[in-house]
């Protein structure tokens, strides 16, 4: 069978379309995503625990008519942060382990409903998504699809890589600071980050509650519509979810696209960005005027202080976020003897449990909550995460859109920022503006440098206009082939 013909390398949609017709069952795309897995993720690691088989068959569900679930038979992979009643969730910390939650996460009981197959095993990820790399995992790193020896970003590294491979048809992310959009660039798939409250967080292990957001990574901008379809709308036990009309987001991809005003912040493009990414993104911008776009250069004045703000706030809420991790209830327990077994107790858990970037954020973050620091630092933080909202809602009042690179650079060695924190955390300087702000954007493959790496072409709008970054992102999609271009593993 031709590789195009194979049946994991497929969307959603045609694999729907297939299954509608009754070509085709469900145990023939698990069968064809295990053929996949044991061949390539050896090399990928993006799923945890390898060793194990990660889908089980199910009955031949070649007799759609006997379900009236619009997706039954279509399987997803889930990050390893998002909870899954019974399985494994464990967001690829030591301090986690074995722990299996006793609920699902309101998305995956939307998933559920719609006759989706949830995976077993899970998706690698930075731990705790606190990286930009998924290097920090108990279970090792993920490579690159594109580049072994490259990271595939992250923190949902295990996610894009397991759809770029096509290890994976689709798949869930989260997204705190661009964890979704900037390996959806690195792997050159589709990543999309909801507006904050457009899609419920119940059931996601928290880093920073008032930042994280669950998202879709696909391999085109139809599959990441009608995932957003299932997965969206208020939760009554979200208390951050917003009771807002969701749209049929699959109907916004019209094609049409002249006379959308999309704005370009010369913020972005300055020294210090990769020479291949600028040209590559300049020219994605180009093809969307020759498509009717109407493009200007914008100014957002306070984004040079988005990565000092992101850095305070992120892990102050991490900081109160993972104090629950302390071996008493579930996860990691170590034991300590002595006069004070309880605090010792605590100590080797949390000491030998937590990783070393975490450790690093659970410290930042517990100083800029510290008295005597919390006006310094904390506060002054929230006044300037306002202060970048405000220049977003200035640009909204007169542009359809917002269009930038997503990443300043591609895909870096492997170990090549592991002992630099700070030159890691750069890598998200163009994703953490909006996850400050709280608006939707989108990351979407736009080209490839001379060593044949993905470049990622990122697409923002004002809160709960999904539409108009999805109308863009497959118009433009359309007029390219990118999104057909697969590595060869």
């Amino acid at each position: 069978m031709d590789r195009t013909e194979k049946l994991n390398t497929l969307t959603a949609n045609a694999l729907l379309d297939k299954l509608n017709q009754r070509e085709i069952s469900c145990d023939n795309i698990l069968s064809a995503l295990n053929e996949r897995i044991s061949q390539v993720d050896p090399k990928v690691k993006a799923y945890v625990r390898t060793g194990t088989v990660p889908f089980k068959t199910t009955d031949d569900l070649a007799l759609r008519g006997q379900s009236p679930l619009p997706l039954t038979g279509i399987p997803i992979s889930i990050k390893d942060n998002i909870c899954t009643e019974g399985n494994n969730t464990e967001c690829c910390s030591k301090i986690l382990e074995g722990f299996k939650p006793p609920y699902d996460a309101t998305v995956i009981s939307k998933l559920k409903k719609s006759g989706v197959h949830i995976f077993e095993t899970k998706l690698n990820m930075d731990e705790f998504a606190f990286g930009s790399s998924t290097e920090n995992s108990c279970f090792g790193a993920t490579h690159n699809p594109w580049d072994l020896e490259c990271v595939p970003g992250g923190s949902s590294g295990g996610s894009a890589a397991a759809v770029a491979a096509d290890e994976a048809i689709w798949a869930l992310g989260s997204d705190t600071g661009g964890s979704i959009r900037q390996p959806a660039s690195f792997c050159g798939v589709v990543g999309l980050k909801p507006t904050y409250g457009r899609v419920s967080r119940y059931g996601l292990i928290a880093f920073a509650s008032s930042l994280d957001q669950i998202g879709t990574l696909t391999k085109d901008v139809r599959d990441c519509a009608l995932l957003m379809n299932i997965i969206s709308g208020h939760d009554p036990y979200d208390s951050t979810s917003v009771d807002a009309p969701v749209p049929d987001y699959s109907q916004s991809l019209t094609g049409d696209i002249k006379g959308i005003k999309v704005g370009v912040p010369k913020e972005y493009f300055v020294k210090g960005m990769d020479a291949e990414v600028k040209t590559i993104v300049e020219e994605a911008i180009k093809k969307l005027e020759t498509l009717g776009v109407r493009q200007s250069q914008v100014s957002l004045p306070h984004t040079e202080y988005a990565v000092p703000v992101y850095y305070i706030l992120a892990t102050a809420e991490a900081s109160s976020n993972l104090a629950r991790f302390d071996g008493v209830q579930y996860g990691l327990r170590k034991k300590s003897g002595g006069d004070n077994a309880m605090i010792g107790m605590y100590k080797k858990t949390r000491g030998e449990g937590f990783g070393e970037e975490t450790k690093r954020r659970i410290l930042l973050g517990t100083f800029a909550l510290s008295h005597g620091y919390y006006d310094a630092y904390y506060l002054r933080a929230l006044k300037v995460r306002t202060l970048i909202k405000q220049d977003f809602d200035r640009v909204f009042a007169d542009f359809d859109c917002i269009v930038t690179p997503t990443s300043p650079t591609p895909a870096f060695k492997i170990g090549e920022r592991a002992q630099d924190p700070l030159s890691m955390y750069l890598s998200d300087i163009y994703t953490i503006s909006v996850n400050l702000a709280g608006i939707p954007a989108i990351s979407i493959p736009c080209g490839f440098t001379k060593k044949g790496l993905p470049v990622g072409l990122q697409i923002l709008a004002r809160p709960f206009s999904e539409e108009a970054i999805l109308r863009v992102a497959h118009a433009y999609e359309q007029a390219t082939e990118w999104h057909k271009m697969r590595p060869n593993l």
